[in-house]
């Protein structure tokens, strides 16, 4: 059941389109909930790869995820592809916190929507560092203001 509230196609800045594969899909005949936070994470991380310049396995600063929630509205099956939409509502010192949409392709209302926090750490020593230059540049045009 959608919500007044529910964020719209138009709440995010940057999309990307993944298209469900056949594993992604349950006994039941849909995609399964756990692969919804997979496809969060694909679009979180295309974009720090392509527009951020993210070499994961190089940085010595890294972004791990902290905290991701999903709320799910419509079914998604297989075959489809999906739109992807991100936005950023909040870029600290060393944190990010992003929405996320996912649409059938066409519809404005998302099928499932929710947030994913990346904290910035220090490869070696774990500890919290400063979001690098390059990411914060390559997120500060998908900030908007909270749909929550």
């Amino acid at each position: 059941m959608s919500d007044a509230s529910d964020p719209k196609r138009v709440d995010f800045k940057r999309f990307l389109e993944i298209p469900t594969r056949w594993q992604d899909v349950d006994v039941y005949g849909h995609v399964n909930n756990v692969v919804y936070y997979s496809y969060f994470d694909t679009a979180v991380t295309e974009h720090l790869v392509r527009e951020g310049g993210l070499v994961s396995q190089e940085s010595t600063v890294i972004g791990v995820v902290v905290e991701t929630k999903c709320q799910f509205r419509k079914e998604l099956g297989f075959p489809e592809n999906i739109d992807a939409g991100i936005s950023v509502v909040k870029l600290g010192n060393s944190s990010v916190r992003y929405e996320i949409g996912l649409f059938r392709q066409g519809d404005e209302e998302p099928a499932a929507f929710g947030h994913f926090v990346h904290v910035w750490i220090d490869r070696e020593s774990r500890r919290p560092e400063t979001v690098p230059d390059a990411i914060r540049a390559a997120l500060q045009p998908l900030i908007v203001e909270s749909h929550a």
